[in-house]
């Protein structure tokens, strides 16, 4: 029989050494930037991978010793000539395979401690292909959701697993990493496909994810990761209920995330819940409270040393700004915008973040003057938001230039409003969103007028043959507030809210609130 030493080599630990080589290569780009480098790398030689910023942080502390092989031929195509070793990797025969497990076992004393385990790394948890499989692999791939039209095999794939309470000992490193890779996959999705197909799905993760918290965590170190992993998974659901339309879920899931922010003492995770809830009012018509959360979120993220940060939120505080038709307030936080975006990214800023980029800037400015009635200053920076776009955010860019077509109709642009409607039909057979639909429909709308052939009417017939489809239509409408964009009653003393953006953070599921009544009466009196 094999020793207990032999039979548990694959779990015993190394110390986790700093990447210096893979630091050096990533240069004067931020943690987000360098990942989305690697995206487009992955692109050009046809892979495909996740990276994101906590990916980028895993291989510079070193918790990623040795990357899987499809990382390996991306990094290999960014920097050609250099071996893994060049990097900063250690040789894949000694992370993985009869190497490992004796490399393993001569390490055992390091694992003897285990109060002290989750400053080191496990072998058999080291390869980022196993953990996507253990999250993305098992029912998606069992079930054959490949063989799906691509927005049903989305949706199959956002029940991404995270394992509930083990029958024996509390949860631990492992699961902590299920929640936060739970997350990134669901927003993966999302970005590609829209929030409407994957929104219910999301619903077992966040279930899951609580219930760990609720199982007790004893190290403190672990217990703070399954609190900001849940938060944030809270947050991403939220978001997926804004995004359907589904403004109360919505509304109930980033309150869910603003009181597990205070319970843990988690400012970015606090900045976060109350800039989604700032996003949210706005669409809701709720312009006030938008302004409000907003402000409340700029003074959580005050010490995150983030200007990118920063930035956003006084956007969305301009949102608020213009739904309340006050245009100095508008113009001064836009200025603060533009101002804190030039300080450049910072290693500070949060993972959530990748998707805030000049597009976005440029996108969410032009929401500000269509609210305010500048429909010149939304038209030029529409375009720009729909030009600056990164590929990999497919339903950002749906969204953008829907943002454009509505505002090229508002200007009298009819013939290349419809063309960029045209182009927003063509990308809702990859994105199902009820922000877009709404938007589109807008559109549709002010176009009647200019019905007489041409563009215009092959437009019209094919928006009126998309909603016949169920593919068209306004979407479901929230309780509580008109749906979002041009086709709702205007906020008090505006023309008609900012139509809704993209965003990285809430989204939503049939799961309610865990924090008291009374708690949440409080957040939703918060300034």
């Amino acid at each position: 029989m094999a020793s207990p030493a032999a039979s548990s080599a694959s779990s015993r630990t190394v110390p986790a050494r700093p990447n210096l080589a893979f630091r050096q290569l990533r240069g004067r780009l931020s943690p987000g930037e360098f990942a989305a480098a690697v995206r487009r790398s992955a692109r050009e030689i046809g892979e495909q991978v996740s990276c994101d910023a906590r990916y980028v942080g895993r291989v510079e502390s070193g918790e990623i010793r040795c990357p899987n092989y499809a990382y390996e031929r991306v990094f290999r195509h960014m920097f050609p000539g250099l071996t893994l070793p060049d990097m900063g990797f250690a040789p894949r025969e000694a992370v993985r395979g009869r190497g490992a497990r004796t490399a393993a076992v001569s390490a055992a004393p390091l694992a003897t401690d285990p109060d002290h385990r989750d400053t080191r790394i496990q072998i058999c948890e080291e390869s980022d292909v196993l953990r996507r499989a253990f999250i993305t692999g098992g029912p998606a791939a069992a079930l054959g959701f490949a063989a799906l039209h691509p927005i049903e095999a989305a949706a199959a794939a956002a029940s991404a697993h995270v394992p509930g309470p083990r029958t024996s000992g509390r949860p631990g490193t492992a699961e902590a990493a299920a929640v936060e890779e739970a997350v990134r996959h669901i927003r993966l999705l999302d970005d590609r496909h829209g929030a409407e197909g994957i929104y219910r799905r999301a619903a077992q993760p966040l279930r899951a994810a609580y219930e760990l918290l609720d199982a007790g965590v004893q190290r403190r170190s672990v217990s703070d990761r399954l609190h900001a992993g849940a938060g944030e998974l809270a947050i991403t659901v939220g978001w997926l209920a804004h995004d359907s339309g589904r403004f109360e879920d919505a509304r109930s899931h980033y309150a869910e995330a603003l009181a597990t922010a205070r319970v843990c003492g988690d400012a970015a995770l606090e900045a976060h819940a109350f800039c989604n809830t700032a996003f949210l009012a706005r669409d809701a018509g709720r312009p006030r409270e938008a302004v409000r959360a907003a402000q409340a979120a700029q003074q959580a993220a005050k010490h995150l040393a983030s200007p990118r940060l920063l930035s956003l939120l006084a956007l969305r505080e301009a949102g608020g700004w213009a739904g309340l038709a006050d245009r100095a307030g508008c113009e001064q936080a836009l200025a603060r915008a533009e101002r804190l975006f030039a300080g450049g990214p910072r290693d500070g800023d949060p993972e959530w973040m990748t998707f805030y980029g000049e597009a976005e800037l440029a996108g969410l400015e032009a929401q500000c003057w269509s609210a305010l009635g500048d429909a010149g200053r939304a038209v030029e920076q529409a375009r720009r938001a729909v030009a600056l776009q990164d590929s990999h955010f497919t339903r950002n860019i749906a969204l953008f230039t829907a943002e454009l077509a509505g505002d090229l109709a508002d200007s009298g642009e009819p013939e290349e409003a419809a063309a960029a409607g045209a182009r927003v039909l063509a990308l809702l057979e990859q994105v199902r969103s009820a922000r877009i639909r709404t938007m589109l429909d807008g559109t549709a709308r002010t176009l009647r007028a200019y019905h007489g052939g041409g563009a215009v009417s092959e437009f019209l017939e094919r928006h009126a043959a998309s909603a016949a489809s169920g593919g068209g239509g306004a979407g479901p409408r929230a309780a509580g507030g008109p749906p979002p964009g041009r086709g709702g009653d205007p906020p008090a003393g505006g023309r008609g809210g900012p139509r809704p953006r993209p965003d990285r953070g809430g989204r939503a599921a049939v799961v309610q609130p865990r924090c008291p009544v009374s708690f949440q009466r409080s957040i939703a009196g918060s300034p």
